[in-house]
């Protein structure tokens, strides 16, 4: 007799509501998405835009030149190590995030297709990340805070929790809307992540930067804010915590929870260790959707070293300062909320395999216009670099180029993230979304070290940074073409 009869403790494959009703604006559909409007914002600004790079450079760079260990080197070979030695820092805590996530993220999300209620779960995953994100505010350069291990601590705890929360998230997404709607849900989520971000950025700029560089339009940072003690780069944790605890709670409060009451989630993480076991063993009986993950690994590795060394890039060639950097990340948020919205509609009109080709093309192509640019020449020296205005920032052609490419990037990346989650929904066999969100995690996690490696080791063979960072192509093209054999079920035609 099936087991799902026998035990009411547990709940096995398609056992549990697997379809939603209602769109993107309805009460189910807008709760799923107004999750990532509160939740996103952490990783945006501490993991890609503001704390990270203030902790790498001016805790971890800063407290290694004032150690005394580099006096041997000159200034600028001693500059070299402590950069690198931060940049060192941020991967390891990557790697050790990415480790753990890899190795059980698959097995909470056979679980969650499984076990009980899943708000409650996620409310202990947003706990950690709101409680680490917190204390980011006593980061301080000199020892003057908490010391370097515990904040890399508190960083690794808030990813891997993130990552929890994104495949609890995600494998809810089934029964937030209905099918031929799921798109343009998991679209929206995505656009309104980024526009809170980009509030957030508008508001520290106005608030801190602005006043303490231009007396604009405050006389001085408000609060009373020291930007010398780096404490606007400190409270975006604060900040982040904050927002997610309070604008969370519309989720909380009307997005439909797909799991059963009472289930025992004892049960289910045993049944789902063996069901992911059973899958991987069986993967031919999957086989189009573990082409597609294939691909996955490949590509989404390949834009996420675009995103995070494409700052790298304009840094060293164009001498971007805080304020352009901030600017930067400022137009890639409000850029990646049309993206989402975008990623949604093509869906719908062209289907998410060709909507998820043509963005990772214009990726690619994107990718190759922004090697063009140097601070002498773009397109490659077919236009000569120019001064055309005297303002405080992007007073050149090639600034100017560059940031419009930098809008088209967080517009297809963006679109390239919701139209990959919505063809996980397409692939996956109906009631196991979950699990498969969980392989879909390791999917974007295990080859992290791809894109960072090749570029690598292409600067080294060639000498040349464009070289290094053109070679990022190489896992988008392979992507596409293990995504191109991917064969779509006809449901996803209906």
């Amino acid at each position: 007799m099936d087991t799902a009869q026998t035990d009411p403790k547990i709940v096995l494959d398609g056992a549990r509501q697997s379809r939603g009703d209602g769109g993107a604006l309805g009460r189910t559909g807008f709760a799923w998405a107004i999750f990532e409007w509160a939740r996103n914002p952490y990783y945006i600004l501490v993991v890609i835009y503001i704390f990270a790079p203030y902790f790498a450079r001016d805790i971890i760079g800063a407290d290694l030149l004032a150690s005394g260990d580099l006096a041997g080197m000159s200034p600028d070979e001693a500059l070299k190590t402590a950069n690198a030695t931060g940049q060192a820092t941020i991967a390891s805590v990557t790697k050790w995030a990415g480790f753990i996530a890899a190795l059980t993220a698959p097995f909470l999300g056979a679980a969650l297709d499984r076990g009980g209620r899943l708000k409650p779960l996620l409310a202990v995953f947003l706990s950690a990340i709101v409680v680490s994100s917190a204390m980011l505010w006593w980061a301080m350069p000199g020892g003057q805070g908490l010391p370097i291990p515990a904040i890399m601590a508190l960083l690794v705890v808030a990813y891997v929790s993130f990552t929890y929360s994104e495949v609890t998230h995600n494998s809810m997404l089934a029964v937030a809307g209905t099918p031929d709607r799921l798109s343009m849900i998991s679209g929206l989520g995505l656009g309104l992540g980024n526009l809170a971000a980009t509030l957030i950025f508008v508001a520290i700029a106005l608030l801190f930067v602005l006043p303490a560089t231009m007396q604009w339009p405050l006389a001085a940072p408000a609060f009373g804010l020291d930007l010398a003690k780096f404490e606007h780069a400190r409270l975006v944790g604060p900040i982040c915590a904050v927002w997610l605890a309070v604008f969370s709670i519309p989720f909380f409060l009307n997005a439909r929870d797909p799991g059963v009451p009472g289930a025992s989630w004892r049960l289910a993480f045993a049944e789902g260790i063996r069901s992911v076991v059973r899958t991987i063993r069986a993967a031919a009986q999957y086989r189009e959707l573990m082409k597609y993950l294939v691909a996955r690994m490949f590509y989404a590795d390949a834009m996420a070293a675009l995103l995070a060394l494409g700052a790298v890039y304009v840094a060293l060639f164009l001498e971007w300062g805080f304020l352009e950097m901030l600017c930067f990340a400022i137009l890639a948020s409000a850029s990646a909320f049309g993206g989402g919205i975008l990623g949604g509609w093509l869906d719908t009109r062209i289907g998410v395999k060709n909507a998820l080709i043509l963005e990772i093309v214009v990726m690619v192509v994107t990718l190759v216009l922004q090697l063009s640019v140097t601070q002498d020449s773009l397109l490659f020296g077919l236009v000569a670099n120019e001064q055309v205005w005297s303002g405080p920032f992007f007073q050149t052609r090639a600034d100017l180029f560059y940031l419009s490419l930098v809008s088209v990037i967080g517009i297809t990346a963006t679109a390239s993230i919701s139209s990959s989650r919505a063809m996980l929904v397409t692939l996956a066999p109906p009631g196991r979304s979950g699990e498969f969100f969980g392989l879909y995690a390791i999917a974007g996690t295990i080859t992290v070290w791809m894109g960072p490696l090749l570029v690598e080791y292409f600067t080294l063979w060639f000498n040349d940074q464009r070289i290094g960072f053109g070679s990022i192509s190489v896992l988008f093209l392979i992507g596409l073409a293990i995504l191109f054999s991917v064969r779509m079920p006809e449901r996803a035609s209906a």
